[in-house]
């Protein structure tokens, strides 16, 4: 693995946590502003809120895949 590839991929993974990290605190944000005007939530995304979201699920499976990539060039390049 080069150096280079290293560098790339914790500096994806690191794009991917502040991400996600931005992506909780204005999801905090606009739960906190609800107004008066907003109609009621399923049931269903009540129950699950986060695998309900495709932002999150977007983040997991981005996560998911970078990770395998990253450990499959692992072990083949120095292998």
């Amino acid at each position: 693995m080069t150096y280079l590839t290293m560098v790339l991929g914790v500096i994806a993974l690191l794009i991917l946590a502040v991400s996600l990290i931005y992506t909780f605190k204005v999801g905090k944000l606009v739960s906190e502003r609800k107004s008066t005007y907003d109609t009621q939530i399923n049931e269903k995304v009540q129950e699950h809120p986060y695998m309900r979201n495709p932002i999150f699920l977007a983040y997991i499976i981005a996560g998911i895949l970078s990770l395998a990539y990253i450990f499959y060039l692992a072990f083949t390049i120095s292998w």
